[in-house]
């Protein structure tokens, strides 16, 4: 495969739904933080050339530490994070000065299933975006301020999506900067390319590339973890 890929790593969430005594991203995995287990699982993808993680301020030097301890040598560069998710991978975008595709992936999703980032380039053809997702196993309702149900909406047409999350840089810059303009927050960045009119494609997602964001999610995690290491 021919594309550069620069993957952003947003880390610098507080976490609120975890442990507040500890930050999830720091948690030990077999004795591995969290973090680490991501990092090295984007550094072995031969595409990817560079790899910036977003870090709060008073984690950068631990970010650099682990950097160090891991042989991290795609990582040049820790971005500083900001307010809101959306603020953390804006300051690593203009980090950036080339125009390669861009991978934009949680800092707590450490299983990205093998093949997943080749097939998220071989999607990125003819849309402005490729993100996983899957689909929504329970009946899922909308409702009012009351909890009273506004409407049903159809299963068969509503995706869970995940990252790693897809797309050329000078398309995501774009709608970075666009989305500053007109104030616009988002929970994720393919909303950001929809908001402008791009189009999004959405490819099969994997039951292992979990988030953690709770505390029990971390023995799911461990549990896929140890057994992608006993396949190999």
């Amino acid at each position: 495969m021919e594309h550069t890929i620069v993957a952003i790593v947003p880390a610098a969430g507080l976490g609120k739904r975890f442990d507040s005594s500890r930050k999830k991203t720091f948690v030990n995995v077999d004795e591995i933080p969290l973090l680490a287990h991501t990092l090295l699982r984007l550094h072995k993808e031969e595409t990817i050339s560079e790899i910036i993680p977003v870090l709060r301020d008073e984690d950068i030097e631990y970010g650099k530490e682990l950097v160090s301890t891991y042989e991290l040598q795609k990582v040049r560069n820790i971005a500083r994070g900001g307010h809101e998710r959306q603020d953390s991978i804006y300051n690593a975008l203009k980090m950036i000065d080339d125009d390669p595709l861009v991978l934009i992936h949680d800092g707590v999703r450490p299983v990205i299933p093998e093949g997943t980032i080749e097939k998220l380039v071989k999607g990125l053809e003819g849309v402005e975006g490729v993100i996983p997702g899957r689909p929504a196993k329970d009946t899922l309702k909308e409702v009012d301020a009351d909890g009273l149900v506004v409407t049903t909406l159809k299963r068969q047409k509503i995706r869970a999506v995940q990252t790693p999350q897809l797309f050329r840089y000078n398309l995501i810059r774009k709608a970075y900067d666009l989305a500053y303009e007109k104030g616009v927050y988002a929970t994720d960045d393919a909303a950001l390319v929809e908001d402008m009119g791009g189009k999004i494609r959405v490819i099969p997602g994997s039951p292992y590339n979990i988030k953690v964001t709770v505390p029990e999610d971390m023995d799911m995690v461990e549990f896929f973890l140890m057994k992608e290491k006993q396949d190999r």
